[in-house]
C-alpha cells in the first residue's frame, strides 16, 4: 500500500444515531522497523488480543499485506459506542499486564513501530453485509475511495443498488462497508473485499470492468459529474494466524 494510502486513515467525523446503534470499528495499521513485524505479531498473538478482551473491545480482523516487503499489520476492531472505546483504551493502556507485556517487548526487540499507528474510527454504510469473522484460506483487499465534493451519496447509491451485487456476479465478496467518523466522513468510503484467490480476484476485476450493467450504472451515476477525486487505493491482504476465523 502507497504512503499516500497510509494518510487517509490518520483523520477521519460523524456518526448518526442510527449509525452508533451499530457500534464503532476501528481499522489501525502498524507500520514496523524492517524486520520486527514477527515481533510485532507474536505480541498480538500472545498477549494483546486478550487483553483487549479484557477492557471490552471485540477482535475482529487481523491481516498483513501479501507483500511480503510491506511490513504492516492491518487490524479491525470494534466497540459498543465512542464512550466505550475511550474507556477500554484507558482501561487497556493502564493495564498492569500491558504495561508489563510492553516492557518485555522493548528490551527483547527495540522499537517495533516506525511510527504512531495510524487510526481510523468508522460506522457501517447502511448496505454493508454483517461483518463477521473472516475465513482464513481467503485473498482480502481494502479499498478507500475519496470523492468530490458532495459526491459520497452518488457513490452510495451506486454501491447500494449497483456496485454490490455486480461483485457478487463476479467472485468479488463484499466483506464490509464503512464511512470515517469525522470530517472524512463526507466524502470516504471504506471497503474490504475477499476472494477465493489472487486469479480469482484478478478474473472478477476484469470481468467487472467489463460488465455491461456495471458500465451502465457508472455512466448514469456521472451523469452529473465525476463522482471520485483520485484514484482508488487498495493493498491486497492476508489473514494472520491468529485472527478470528469463521469455520
Amino acid at each position: 500500500m502507497r504512503v499516500v494510502l497510509a494518510a487517509l486513515f490518520v483523520c477521519f467525523g460523524f456518526l448518526s444515531a442510527a449509525q452508533a446503534d451499530d457500534g464503532l470499528y476501528e481499522l489501525r495499521v502498524y507500520t514496523c522497523e524492517p524486520g520486527k513485524l514477527e515481533a510485532l505479531n507474536s505480541r498480538f498473538k500472545n498477549h494483546t488480543m486478550r487483553i483487549f478482551e479484557r477492557h471490552g473491545i471485540e477482535n475482529v480482523a487481523y491481516w498483513t499485506p501479501v507483500d511480503e516487503n510491506d511490513e504492516r499489520l492491518i487490524y479491525l476492531i470494534k466497540h459498543k459506542s465512542a464512550e466505550a472505546a475511550k474507556a477500554s483504551w484507558d482501561g487497556f493502556r493502564n493495564d498492569p499486564e500491558w504495561k508489563e507485556v510492553a516492557a518485555k517487548s522493548r528490551a527483547d526487540h527495540g522499537k517495533i513501530l516506525s511510527k504512531a499507528p495510524e487510526v481510523t474510527d468508522m460506522t457501517e454504510v447502511d448496505y454493508s453485509p454483517e461483518v463477521v469473522s473472516p475465513g482464513s484460506d481467503r485473498l482480502y483487499e481494502l479499498r478507500i475511495y475519496t470523492t468530490l465534493e458532495d459526491r459520497l451519496d452518488a457513490l452510495n447509491a451506486r454501491f447500494r443498488d449497483h456496485t454490490k451485487q455486480i461483485f457478487a456476479r463476479h467472485g468479488l465478496e463484499s466483506y464490509g462497508y464503512w464511512t470515517p467518523t469525522d470530517e472524512r466522513s463526507q466524502n470516504t468510503l471504506v471497503y474490504v473485499l475477499s476472494f477465493d484467490d489472487a486469479e480469482t480476484a484478478k478474473a472478477g476485476w476484469k470481468a467487472f470492468g467489463q460488465d455491461p450493467e456495471w458500465q451502465a450504472a457508472r455512466a448514469a451515476s456521472e451523469a452529473d459529474g465525476k463522482i471520485l477525486a483520485e484514484r482508488p487505493l487498495s493493498v491486497y491482504m492476508k489473514l494472520t494466524d491468529y485472527s478470528p476465523q469463521s469455520k
